[in-house]
């Protein structure tokens, strides 16, 4: 049995806010991307003494800009390189530093390069449905690709390579100014991706490389069918008989990128949801365990400590709880999901511990605005009878409602902050107080989501002195850091 590992010192009290990149504005009417309007927002961060910045994955994605089903689990996505990007190629010692890159990223970025080639050869098809020779990876009929268009390769990792510069500056300028930059990995991959086409010896595939099984989750909260994700499922024996070394590498670049990471659907490390891939729906399935004990354990000894936060929502058993608590990871708590009145919910306020993440609501949920909007009266008086009660028993928190407009959603960011948690995020949907027509995601429709962007206009002059004065009432006052930071 793995040994149990030791929890780590507790981090000072912190507040961030959630927001994907994409969400920045761009006056170039295109979604944000790693302009100057990213280090306007660090700015503005650290006006309103938010330490900790979560986005969603960066990675590339497929036409639906969805983060979690990406063609590459490695790649960043090339529509975050700003208008004027191939300006970063001037700099001296360009050709020697970008030899250095290629050659540190080789084990991703030469399949993910050609991927991406064939791939627009083919008319952006699935692999699965490329000639049988670039499907299954001809030697001879790669080679003769790659030899063909090798300035389209080396266009593909010229943007790479930028887009890692970009990222390090800005995650250099964050630190500068005192801000922790939160990741997010799917714990799956999609099946039309570098991944599964380079590595499909990693994946439980047929012969013809179609998947034997598909990823996803039991009917819920979000939907009554369940969600049929359709990513293929590891086949982990194979994984933890070469020491997980994919998922290392994977954990190596992410960590390059985030000092914090979370892992999406962290359940599935303990056991995944699986259906077999001619199922319509994701109703009919079954739990499988995977040996997620022992790629933790690999894990955690060789990045130290290990800096992971589990998203355990959804369907929580006691054996994940114990895979959770055996690594002293925090979980997380979302206020919206918090008011049932059942004395067993984890997210009510009562339950939040200090191991945890909490939010108002992620980028699944609907605003906090919109979530209360669409409860009856009876639901929404349930709702403010609770926050009432809480902050006649927390001082604190009833101290800072009276510092603020206490309305929803304030009020439930008054009480995220207050709670125990070691670490509060709120969705900037919340903090600007918009409603449900500014939703990030809604699960299990495909079309219309991840295209939420703010706009500085709606960003009142008062809204960072307001989150400063929340931050240090609820003892999440930032330590002194230097001013600075430029692109």
């Amino acid at each position: 049995m793995p040994k149990l590992t030791a929890p780590p010192p507790m981090a000072p009290r912190q507040a961030g806010v959630l927001l994907h990149l994409t969400s920045l504005p761009n006056e170039e009417g295109q979604l944000g991307c790693l302009n100057h309007q990213a280090w306007r927002f660090l700015a503005w961060m650290e006006q309103a003494g938010l330490q900790l910045w979560q986005t969603l994955p960066l990675n590339h994605t497929h036409a639906d800009l969805s983060p979690y089903s990406a063609l590459s689990a490695f790649a960043l996505n090339p529509a975050f390189l700003p208008k004027d990007w191939q300006q970063e190629l001037q700099f001296a010692g360009y050709a020697s530093d970008f030899e250095v890159f290629c050659q540190q990223e080789a084990a991703w970025l030469d399949d993910y390069a050609l991927f991406i080639v064939l791939r627009d050869l083919q008319q952006n098809r699935s692999w699965l449905d490329w000639p049988t020779p670039l499907k299954l990876r001809d030697p001879s009929a790669l080679a003769e690709i790659a030899t063909q268009h090798h300035a389209r390769i080396e266009h593909l990792k010229q943007q790479q390579f930028v887009l890692n510069r970009l990222w390090q500056r800005l995650k250099q300028d964050a630190h500068q100014r005192g801000i922790t930059l939160f990741g997010d990995m799917p714990i799956f991959v999609a099946l039309d991706s570098a991944d599964v086409w380079a590595h499909s010896e990693q994946f439980l595939l047929d012969e013809q490389r179609q998947p034997i099984w598909v990823a996803g989750v039991p009917p819920d909260y979000f939907s009554e069918t369940g969600q049929r994700w359709g990513n293929p499922h590891y086949d982990w024996a194979r994984m933890a008989q070469e020491d997980f070394a994919w998922w290392q590498q994977r954990i190596a670049k992410a960590l390059q990128q985030f000092d914090l990471l979370r892992i999406d659907h962290f359940r599935g490390l303990q056991a995944c949801w699986q259906i077999a891939a001619s199922e319509p729906t994701a109703v009919n399935g079954h739990w499988q365990e995977v040996p997620g004990a022992a790629l933790l354990q690999t894990l955690s000894e060789r990045f130290t400590p290990l800096p992971l936060v589990a998203e355990d929502l959804g369907l929580i058993t006691p054996e994940v709880i114990a895979l959770k608590e055996q690594f002293a990871l925090p979980g997380m708590a979302v206020l919206q999901f918090g008011f049932n009145g059942l004395p067993d919910n984890p997210h009510a306020l009562a339950s939040i511990t200090e191991n945890s993440v909490i939010y108002t609501g992620t980028h699944d949920n609907d605003t906090t605005l919109g979530w209360f909007e669409q409860l009856d009266a009876a639901e929404q008086s349930a709702v403010q009878q609770t926050l009432a009660a809480y902050w006649q028993q927390n001082p604190v928190a009833g101290a800072l409602c009276q510092s603020v407009p206490c309305t929803i959603p304030w009020s439930l960011i008054v009480a995220a902050f207050s709670s125990p948690a070691q670490r509060v995020l709120i969705p900037m949907q919340d903090f600007l107080g918009l409603d449900g027509a500014h939703r990030m995601n809604v699960p299990g429709v495909a079309q219309g989501n991840w295209r939420w962007q703010m706009n500085w206009d709606t960003l009142p002059a008062s809204l960072a002195p307001q989150i400063a004065q929340l931050v240090e009432g609820s003892r999440r006052q930032p330590k002194p850091i230097p001013h600075g930071g430029s692109r």
